[in-house]
């Protein structure tokens, strides 16, 4: 019984990890390369920064999420099938 709750402890990591990667990803890839541009240019300006990583971050989100969407019903659904183990 231990057994199965670190493994769906384990899995819940997993799936959190999986669904944040994308945007976290994103925003370090826009970040880096809005800084590159920055420092290039000489340009320092808060706010070239700030919206181009929240607008890919967004973008990407819109875009995963059917893939989000389905992660998260498929391990709520194994969740629901497997309460009956855990309650005896």
């Amino acid at each position: 019984m231990e057994a199965k709750l670190i493994a769906l402890g384990v899995e819940t990591f997993k799936i959190a990890l999986l669904l944040a990667l994308p945007g976290l990803l994103t925003g370090m890839l826009v970040g880096l390369a809005v800084s590159i541009f920055q420092a290039t240019t000489q340009i320092n300006e808060m706010t070239l920064s700030f919206i181009p990583k929240i607008l890919g971050v967004v973008i990407v989100i819109i875009l995963t999420m059917p893939w989000m969407l389905n992660s998260m019903t498929d391990f709520a659904t194994n969740i629901f099938n497997m309460m009956p183990e855990f309650i005896e």
